[in-house]
């Protein structure tokens, strides 16, 4: 019984809301009210427009990696580059540490200095 009397569509919904409104605000408040309701979804999708645009630009400057690497130095060279770290004249393991330093993780292959 109870599942006839709430088969409503979505229309209808929509003209309950409204009259709850007028009911609720009075015909005078309605369309101060709604000025205010369009103001802030303008506020909202203006910071959401703004947040994407960041997202867009921070993801542009991230390298872009071509091909396949063929050896391990030539990652740890890569990554290093894109990290602003110098590679020249240094070891592999000197690289890792300056990478790790570079983006301030800790190494997980050291052991914890106590």
């Amino acid at each position: 019984m109870l599942e006839h009397s709430l088969n409503v569509g979505g229309s209808e919904w929509l003209i309950i809301i409204f009259v709850a409104l007028v009911l609720i605000l009075g015909t005078g408040k309605l369309p101060g009210t709604a000025r205010k309701l369009g103001k802030a979804v303008n506020e909202y999708n203006k910071a959401k427009n703004e947040i994407q645009d960041q997202m867009k630009s921070v993801t542009e400057d991230t390298p872009k990696i071509s091909g396949p690497v063929e050896t391990e130095r030539e990652k740890l060279e890569m990554i290093a580059r894109s990290a602003g770290v110098k590679v020249e004249g240094k070891t592999d393991e000197e690289i890792r540490k300056n990478i790790a330093e570079k983006i301030g993780q800790k190494r997980t292959d050291e052991p914890e200095k106590k």
